[in-house]
């Protein structure tokens, strides 16, 4: 198995994702290559928690420009964790 932090990236904190938080439900920023198997082991092995849906989006890298050379920022994953009832909250807030 893959090291579960080369895995997980960081936390994604937004409005709208801080909204989700309240459901549960947590987004995290995941390595291009890992699949929701691995995504669930990995979130579960780090925080202690319970998962039971992941679901998964691809984010193509836009073309930027720099004067007259151009190139591609890189690809994303995203992951949208849905923890059960009795997981405990996920705080990412602790050292602020």
């Amino acid at each position: 198995m893959k090291d579960p932090r080369d895995i997980i990236k960081r936390p994604i904190i937004t409005e709208h994702s801080a909204d989700l938080m309240a459901d549960k439900k947590y987004t995290f920023e995941v390595s291009t290559k890992a699949n929701k198997t691995e995504i669930k082991d990995a979130v579960e092995l780090i925080f202690d928690v319970d998962v039971v849906k992941v679901n998964t989006a691809n984010k193509k890298g836009k073309f930027r420009r720099m004067g007259r050379h151009g190139g591609y920022r890189p690809n994303t994953k995203k992951a949208v964790v849905t923890l059960s009832e009795d997981s405990k909250d996920l705080d990412f807030f602790e050292g602020a």
